[in-house]
């Protein structure tokens, strides 16, 4: 049976529709966008698509359009319209499309035992093509190590297809000669190794066979994480991501995160993947920021609940633990006492439960002030020396490339304006006068020398909860890196509280 829509990625792009072969757009941004969106199977904020591919200083919205109305004209058919766009995110529906590199990566997840000699044979064919040929020089920087990143993890693909032609069971003794010498050409360690153990006492394939060089574990996880959308009242999209199995732990949203940009995170990569290899986590971007709307009326603590209320029920949620961060905290303890038969436990870091306009000296109100106007000036811009402002506090002793790195990614999770708003309404955040009624296992992290929160600060949070337990950490960051050793012990303490609450 043919299929609506075949999409090879292997050599130079190409689309077919029922069979036959579909002509592109001469464009080679508007070939490099679809071939983006497809890829990377996932929403795009329509100002990361323009940085990507139209750094140009009159109209790059206007070019993105064009290219997406010449993209409908390819994949989109009148039963079913393929390129997606809101008013501020574009991504491409694979449903029921083939896919050549997506469906390779699915099926190498199969037992190796359940692949014939012949179908190995046409995967070792697609990728000796060269990914996406033709489509370099595309786009910007970024687009560059996006690509260069996926054609690693083709030739990570290409390398342990070898291994398995080489060392399959049924292959013929002339053809095995020949994928062993491509095998070893291709890794030459592994290719050894195996050797090595061939003549040896054969114990178990699994020992026998050493593996191919695998994709980054940050790659890895933009793929395997599964990106939705549910609305809140008043009709907000709200971005979500869901990655491993097991009981769900869901992150109540906090300021500067976005589901994608975060695995590239010197703060969040390691931390997410490590929660996510015993428990289903679920993460979401709070209104204003990430994927989720920016374009919002409500920027309020009041709506931060309502948009974490909002994921916990699109996503069927009966009862979980809360992890929250910084003012995510706030969040977690108003969402732990309005839904007290959902939440089995809070995890709350470096948090606190007044906001600067609460408590902060009017010296102090008057810097915060002053902090706000810089960013509605200076947030937006390619000088990061407003940004810096806040990098400093929150990561002190972090090095220069990750300062850098942070640099930029404020940039991309927020607009000027909305991160001007966000320093507000988290000055405005009470829940003092909530934590006596949170009824739920807790435990509150905080590190000692945070120059973002003081440490009283976290220690009167967990001092207002009854029976928390509250644990200080050696630190001067306010996000902890996991290069340092209270990255570690924060984790330990987290595992041991979770195993003996049960939660």
């Amino acid at each position: 049976m043919e299929q609506d829509l075949e999409i090879s990625l292997f050599g130079e792009l190409q689309v077919s529709r029922r069979g036959e072969r579909t002509s592109l757009p001469a464009s080679k941004k508007a070939r490099a966008l679809l071939a983006f969106l497809v890829t990377t199977g996932r929403p795009h904020r329509r100002e990361r698509l323009c940085e990507l591919f139209w750094d140009l200083p009159d109209d790059p919205k206007a070019a993105l359009r064009w290219s997406l109305s010449k993209l409908r004209k390819v994949v989109d058919t009148p039963e079913r319209l393929r390129i997606i766009a809101d008013r501020e995110r574009v991504w491409f529906d694979a449903e029921g499309a083939v896919i050549d590199l997506r469906d390779l990566y699915t099926a190498l997840r199969r037992p190796e035992a359940e692949f014939s000699v012949a179908e190995l044979e046409r995967m070792a064919a697609d990728l000796d093509m060269t990914l996406l040929d033709g489509l370099d020089g595309a786009g910007d920087e970024g687009f560059e190590g996006w690509l260069t990143s996926e054609r690693e993890d083709a030739r990570a693909a290409q390398v342990e297809v070898l291994r398995r032609l080489a060392t399959h069971e049924s292959m013929p003794a002339l053809k095995a000669k020949k994928w062993r010498r491509l095998w070893r050409e291709a890794d030459p360690d592994a290719a050894e190794e195996y050797d090595r153990k061939q003549a040896q006492p054969r114990k178990t394939a699994s020992e026998d066979t050493p593996r191919g060089p695998k994709p980054s574990p940050k790659r890895r996880a933009l793929r395997a994480q599964r990106i939705g959308f549910c609305e809140v009242p008043d009709g907000t999209k709200i971005a979500y991501a869901t990655i491993g199995s097991g009981p769900p732990l869901l992150k109540a949203a906090n300021w500067l995160n976005h589901l994608e940009f975060d695995w590239d995170s010197p703060i969040w990569g390691k931390t997410f993947g490590t929660i996510a290899r015993t428990r289903t986590f679920i993460r979401y971007d709070e209104r204003g920021s990430g994927l989720s709307d920016w374009d919002v009326k409500e920027l309020t603590f009041d709506a931060f609940v309502e948009d974490l209320e909002a994921v916990a029920d699109c996503l069927g949620l009966e009862r979980f633990p809360l992890l929250g961060i910084s003012q995510g905290c706030a969040v977690s303890v108003e969402y732990a006492v309005r839904h007290p038969e959902r939440v089995s436990g809070l995890i709350l870091v470096s948090g606190y439960a007044a906001g600067w306009r609460h408590l902060a000296s009017e010296e102090e109100q008057a810097r915060r002030e002053a902090v706000l106007k810089l960013t509605e000036v200076g947030w937006g811009t390619d000088n990061p020396a407003y940004r810096h402002i806040f990098s400093q506090t929150f990561m002190p002793d972090a090095s220069a490339e990750d300062l850098a790195w942070f640099d930029d990614f404020q940039r991309k999770t927020a607009s000027p304006a909305n991160a001007a708003r966000f320093q507000e309404a988290f000055g405005q955040i009470d829940v003092r006068h909530r934590l006596k009624e949170v009824k739920v296992p807790t435990i509150v992290l905080h590190s000692r020398y945070d120059q973002r929160i003081p440490l009283e600060m976290g220690r009167a949070l967990a001092s207002g909860i009854p029976g928390a337990h509250f644990v200080p950490l050696e630190s001067r960051n306010h996000i902890l890196l996991d290069s340092e050793p209270a990255w570690q012990e924060g984790l330990k303490a987290v595992a041991q509280f979770m195993e003996e609450t049960g939660i």
